[in-house]
């Protein structure tokens, strides 16, 4: 939800980073938010779970990968 929500507001998320702790947004703000872009029409409980699941191993890939690290300045920038 962090990320999806700071990327639908246009938000710099080379910068950004997940924090587990941190609540933000309501169920139903989640929900709405992962049914807007989960790519299915009507996504079963298992479709958005595979879903999620999905996108947090790649955010989470992304965030220890050295080419998409903020300490690369600006010649990866948006990578």
């Amino acid at each position: 939800y962090q990320y999806l929500s700071r990327y639908k507001k246009e938000e710099d998320l080379d910068h950004f980073l997940f924090i587990p702790e941190r609540t933000e947004g309501t169920e139903k703000e989640c929900l709405k938010l992962l049914l807007e872009y989960c790519g299915r029409h009507n996504p079963s409980w298992t479709e958005l779970s595979n879903f999620t699941h999905f996108l947090s191993f790649q955010l989470s890939k992304c965030e220890k990968s050295v080419f998409c690290s903020p300490a690369l300045g600006e010649d990866f920038q948006g990578f």
